[in-house]
């Protein structure tokens, strides 16, 4: 495998793809270093981005920093890097989720990661009406064997388990707008397009269209309020939806569920497919442990996904690279 010289430029070049990731309301709570020295990259959760409400024990947080570590693997991977990671690494310090060691002796390389590195600039979350047409039975066992390799369960929800799943997210709908702390929380990190540009949060372009009609769990970001000449929309009556779980539920699993979110995401981008996530069912506590599966009851799930054929969504803002990454001799 050829390796490239990782000199500063390619160094955040790499942090700029692995930033990609999505996160909760796209704040985007990490913070990468790189020791030029070891050939090291740390991922550190930046907890003055957590989401007090909606995420207390920052299990959402650990879920974008995985995906953000996958992209970081992707990218060295594609020109050239094996990487050996580390979770967890120093019990001492909570907040640092992860290292990356770069060409570690002996260390095997995942072949197929170089593969999805086109689809990290090209996934985006759509919450735009998407097609009913089926997802090829052979589509879906590849995404599923996509989670298991990072560790995690995608199982597609049948009929019966989807009702249920959509049931719970509507409540939890209900629930964040009734609550005043969590709507604050929610509008805190939305933004008006026409009254300037962000480097972080949702900006109202990428609010898709209110539903007039259809089932489809895409969250509303405009909450409470309107969103000026937002155009309505008929989503799917039966959307296709897959549930990502994991064996454990500590801080570990968390970063797993990630890197396997992000890896299912990468390869179904590739696969033509578009898709959000509907988490909001997940954010309620005694709403989240009915989403499991009413057959095997096993596992916690940590990501609800709606996928299918339709329009991918637009790119929204991520912070400069030198505000999330430190380098140092």
């Amino acid at each position: 495998m050829f390796t490239q010289f990782l000199d500063d430029t390619l160094v955040r070049a790499l942090v700029s793809e692995a930033v990609s990731a999505p996160s909760m309301h796209n704040a985007q709570p990490w913070r990468f270093g790189y020791a030029r020295h070891s050939r090291t990259f740390t991922l550190s959760a930046d907890l003055e981005r957590m989401m007090p409400q909606a995420d207390p024990a920052t299990r959402a947080l650990h879920l974008g920093c995985g995906a953000a570590l996958l992209n970081l693997r992707v990218a060295a991977a594609h020109v050239g890097h094996r990487t050996s990671t580390t979770l967890l690494p120093d019990p001492r310090r909570p907040e640092l989720l992860a290292t990356v060691r770069l060409d570690a002796p002996h260390e095997p390389a995942d072949e197929s990661l170089p593969a999805l590195h086109p689809a990290i600039r090209a996934r985006h979350s759509s919450r735009y009406p998407l097609s009913e047409r089926p997802i090829p039975e052979s589509t879906r066992a590849a995404l599923v064997e996509a989670a298991a390799r990072e560790g995690a369960e995608l199982a597609f929800l049948t009929a019966v388990h989807r009702a249920n799943v959509l049931d719970l997210i509507e409540h939890a709908e209900g629930y964040n707008r009734m609550d005043d702390a969590r709507d604050a929380e929610q509008r805190h990190w939305t933004r008006d397009s026409a009254a300037g540009t962000s480097d972080d949060g949702v900006p109202d372009y990428a609010f898709g269209p209110r539903k007039r009609g259809g089932a489809a769990p895409a969250r509303d970001f405009a909450g409470r309020g309107t969103v000026p000449g937002r155009a309505r929309a008929d989503f799917e009556a039966h959307p296709q939806m897959a549930s990502l779980s994991t064996s454990g539920d500590g801080p570990a699993d968390w970063l797993r569920a990630g890197q396997a979110l992000e890896r299912v995401l990468l390869l179904a981008t590739q696969e033509g497919l578009a898709g959000s996530l509907a988490a909001q069912a997940l954010e309620w506590p005694e709403l989240r442990w009915i989403l499991r599966d009413p057959v095997s009851g096993t596992g916690h799930v940590q990501m609800i996904l709606r996928l299918g054929y339709g329009p991918a969504g637009p790119r929204t803002p991520r912070r400069p690279v030198d505000e999330v990454l430190t380098i140092t001799p």
